[in-house]
C-alpha cells in the first residue's frame, strides 16, 4: 500500500496520469530510456544515423548507458582507422564496468569525438547528440539493423530476462 501511494505521489509530482499524451514524431520513451525515429540500432545497443553526405555517425545507446552508470573514460580509433560490422572500434568504462563498443557499419573512420576523452559523461548526458563516438565513411550498406520499433522491442524483452 505504501508503495502505491508512493508512485502515486511520483506519478502526481511528474504530472504523469492514465493517459498518456501523443509522443513526439522523433522518439520513442521507454521508461526513462529514449529511441530516436530515424536512426538504426544494433542488438548490442550502438546507434547509427546517416548524415545524407556518405558519413555515418555511431555512438552507444540512451539504453546502454543507463545499464553502464556515468562512464568516466572512453578509448576510440584514431582517423583512418578500418571498422567492421559487428566488430570492437573501442572501449567504455564506466563506474561499474568496461564495456566493448562495435561497429554496426564497415568502413573507414573519419573523425573521432574528441570532446569524449575530457568529458566522457556526454555519453550519458546526451547520448545521440554530444556524446556521438566516430563518424564512418561505409564500404558496404548497413545490413541486419533494426528502426526505432523494433530495437525499443529489443530492449524490453532483454530487460524482461
Amino acid at each position: 500500500m505504501a508503495l502505491r501511494l508512493w508512485a502515486s505521489s511520483a506519478a502526481n509530482a511528474l504530472k504523469l496520469s492514465g493517459a498518456r499524451a501523443a509522443a513526439p514524431s522523433y522518439s520513442i520513451s521507454r521508461f526513462f530510456s529514449t529511441v530516436h525515429d530515424g536512426l538504426l540500432y544494433t542488438t548490442t545497443h550502438e546507434w547509427l544515423k546517416d548524415h545524407g553526405d556518405g558519413v555515418l555517425s555511431v555512438g552507444i545507446t540512451d539504453h546502454a548507458q543507463g545499464h553502464l552508470g556515468e562512464v568516466v573514460f572512453v578509448e576510440l580509433p584514431e582517423p583512418g582507422a578500418t571498422v567492421t560490422a559487428g566488430g570492437s572500434f573501442g572501449n567504455v568504462e564506466s563506474v561499474k564496468a568496461t564495456s566493448d563498443v562495435n561497429s554496426p557499419i564497415s568502413g573507414e573512420v573519419v573523425e573521432v569525438n574528441s570532446k569524449l576523452s575530457e568529458t566522457p559523461g556526454l555519453i550519458n548526458s546526451s547520448p545521440y547528440e554530444e556524446g556521438w563516438m566516430i563518424k564512418v565513411k561505409p564500404s558496404s550498406p548497413a545490413e541486419g539493423l533494426l528502426d526505432a520499433s523494433s530495437y525499443t522491442k529489443h530492449c524490453e524483452e532483454e530487460d524482461a530476462h
